[in-house]
């Protein structure tokens, strides 16, 4: 395939070239007694992130969980990203996560990707600390070194570090694939106006389309 001849972000998936990454799906930011809900009151949680807990354990997760697997079995290059400071004190996070208050130590427990989607031996994971993981690790450069062209992108949040990749991503050659179900946010609203505002930097397909496209490449080799 001419990815440089392409007039249209709707090109079916080449395993070849392709890979799928795993955006913060962590503990702290998944688990109820994870780094970033640890301190806030129950009632906060059943109220302001009641959405958010909902979308994870009925949605986004099982949906990530189903994708892993079929691309594991196709053989398609699987990465993970965290939050992740590269020291304890977490010095060096941007700026944005200093202001915000965001520091997950380095090797911690809530660093770690979650069970459910815990990476094999052999499987890149990348630890970052700003909101974009081309800003913050050398993806692009391992990406390229794999031979990868097309990018298919879930985990969270939906409208932050999501987005942030999605753009990057676009912007730096890849071709971008986005799977809304198998993403989540705080709120409907703010994953619904990340979807209409990232939808010319990227396909947007959802977690059953992805999966009959890998099976119907699969059937006919």
């Amino acid at each position: 395939m001419d990815y440089n001849q392409l007039t249209t972000r709707h090109v079916k998936l080449d395993p070849a070239s392709s890979a799928i990454l795993f955006i913060d799906v962590q503990n702290f930011c998944v688990r109820r007694n994870g780094g970033e809900f640890k301190d806030i009151s129950q009632d906060e949680i059943d109220t302001k992130y009641a959405y958010y807990f909902d979308r994870l354990a009925t949605a986004a997760v099982p949906n990530m969980q189903r994708l892993l697997a079929k691309f594991r079995a196709a053989g398609i290059e699987v990465l993970h990203t965290t939050i992740e400071s590269l020291t304890l004190d977490g010095r060096d996070r941007s700026l944005d996560y200093k202001i915000t208050g965001f520091n997950v130590p380095k090797g911690s427990w809530d660093g770690k990707v979650i069970d459910e989607l815990k990476p094999l031996e052999d499987e890149i994971v990348l630890p970052k600390s700003s909101s974009s993981v081309f800003v913050s690790t050398h993806i692009d450069y391992l990406l390229r070194n794999l031979g990868v062209r097309q990018l298919v992108i879930c985990g969270l949040l939906t409208d932050q570090c999501v987005e942030s990749a999605v753009r990057d991503a676009c912007d730096l050659g890849y071709l971008v694939t986005l799977v809304p179900d198998a993403c989540a946010s705080y709120t409907p609203e703010r994953e619904r106006f990340s979807l209409s505002a990232i939808k010319g930097y990227c396909r947007q397909v959802s977690t059953d389309e992805l999966i009959a496209e890998i099976e119907q490449v699969a059937s006919k080799k």
